[in-house]
């Protein structure tokens, strides 16, 4: 099938590669010409494993195209994937003007019946006004081309969204016409050949589907990380509590990892834009407010039992961050806990020796750029010298079995802060280290 994908950030090029790895005729659009020519020399704006070598092997084999011109894809096409960005705003609603930008288009170039999808992550109801500027534009030009308006959210987590996307965990289709949804079946019949993955319904109740699921597994996260910080307060594990309660197969272990936070570019966004729908139609959603606020203050735990051990005044200090992005297997540091505990740190006189296998040009260039007294170094190793504490903040592997012995001869201070519990099982205290996580009470040195 002919299929073009307008907007080639991460959710547009993951899928638009997939598609092209299955057979299809693919052109992914965008407006950055220097982007497009970019991924046509093979060069990826993004870190994700794997996307690289397909997009080549692709591009290669001539199943994947990229250009700044709509027309280059709509002239063959049956499907168009709208894909772009939906920033949030001030006010925590999603920003539609490139989705809106792109449908107007769409209603501008389009000359054969199609099926327009809604790839990005959108209000409910998206879909009317994506199908009502489209006809807008088709009656500008006295055209009566037939189209059909489909939302299709995507469920990719970064750091696998290859994975997910070629073995779904599930499809959804939210369309309001037989034609529409036997086009999406047969387009995605390759990914659906041994299970049927594919939930067709509404169009608004997909489009709110994809709120919902951030925003459950959001809610995980700050009610295990509520659990947490009451564990503390008591005298409890979290570590065990989360063992007690994840082996009931209602709850299950994931998402009630402890830890210092959810970031990344979906869960914070999507949260704040679902209490955002809510408010527009007179409802306070209480719950989910609620969960950013507890995500919002587990930024800053790891932050404050620093300030515990070592005092108010940070002045003279330094600390070794292992870990930037905002999750294992990705670049992204939006929202990340790092940016939060580095600056808070900073703000108290503190100087910060940072690394991270994929994140530090992100870093640099724009999370922390005007941050100052952060150095970053090529290994974690190499963070630790004249360094008063290790603070964990990802959880790649490469920190997953680290020389403690390494750690407590390079530090000055054989202090560690786990901000992700990674470490919570191996006793580190017996090994002479000072240890601090969350969830489990910790007598701090200097006897807070």
């Amino acid at each position: 099938m002919n299929i073009t994908i307008v907007g080639s950030g991460y959710v547009g090029l993951v899928t638009g590669t997939c598609f092209a790895e299955m057979g299809n005729h693919v052109t992914c659009i965008d407006i950055d010409q220097e982007k497009i020519d970019k991924l046509k020399q093979g060069i990826i704006p993004i870190y994700e494993p794997g996307l690289d070598t397909m997009v080549l092997k692709n591009v290669k084999n001539g199943s994947l195209h990229f250009s700044t011109n709509l027309e280059d894809g709509l002239r063959n096409s049956k499907v168009v994937f709208i894909a772009v960005g939906t920033p949030m705003g001030q006010d925590g609603s999603a920003d539609l003007q490139y989705v809106l930008s792109v449908a107007s288009e769409i209603g501008q170039k389009i000359q054969k019946p199609m099926a327009v999808v809604d790839k990005s992550t959108v209000p409910v109801g998206t879909a009317d006004r994506v199908a009502d500027v489209i006809q807008k534009e088709l009656n500008k030009r006295q055209e009566n081309i037939e189209f059909h308006v489909v939302s299709n959210p995507e469920f990719l987590k970064e750091g696998a969204a290859i994975q997910d996307f070629m073995k779904p965990d599930r499809i959804v289709i939210g369309a309001d016409h037989e034609i529409a949804f036997q086009t999406m079946r047969d387009l995605y019949a390759p990914f659906t050949h041994n299970h049927d993955r594919m939930i067709e319904m509404d169009i608004r109740s997909a489009e709110m589907t994809k709120y919902v699921a951030n925003a459950m597994l959001a809610t995980k996260i700050s009610f295990m990380n509520e659990i947490a910080n009451i564990c503390e307060l008591v005298d409890a594990d979290v570590n065990q509590v989360r063992i007690g309660i994840g082996s009931d197969s209602r709850i299950g272990y994931s998402f009630i990892y402890p830890g210092s936070g959810y970031g990344g570019s979906c869960f914070p966004k999507d949260v704040k834009a679902l209490k955002k729908i809510a408010e527009d139609k007179g409802y306070s959603a209480g719950l989910i407010s609620s969960v950013e606020e507890v995500n919002d203050k587990q930024k800053l735990v790891i932050a404050e039992k620093v300030v515990k051990r070592f005092g108010e005044d940070l002045s003279g200090k330094t600390f070794a961050i292992w870990g930037l992005a905002f999750k294992p297997g990705t670049d992204d540091m939006r929202e990340a806990p790092s940016i939060y505990i580095a600056k808070e740190l900073v703000r108290r006189g503190a100087k910060i020796k940072a690394y991270d296998p994929k994140a530090m040009h992100e870093a640099k260039t724009f999370y922390l750029k005007d941050t100052s007294n952060i150095t970053y170094y090529d290994s974690k190793y190499e963070t630790l010298g004249e360094a008063n504490a290790m603070i964990l903040l990802t959880e790649w592997k490469e920190f997953r079995s680290p020389d403690f012995e390494e750690l407590k001869m390079k530090l000055i201070e054989p202090v560690i802060f786990d901000g992700r519990n990674q470490y919570s099982h191996l006793r580190l205290e017996e090994k002479g280290l000072e240890y601090y996580q969350i969830g489990k009470r910790t007598e701090f040195s200097n006897g807070q």
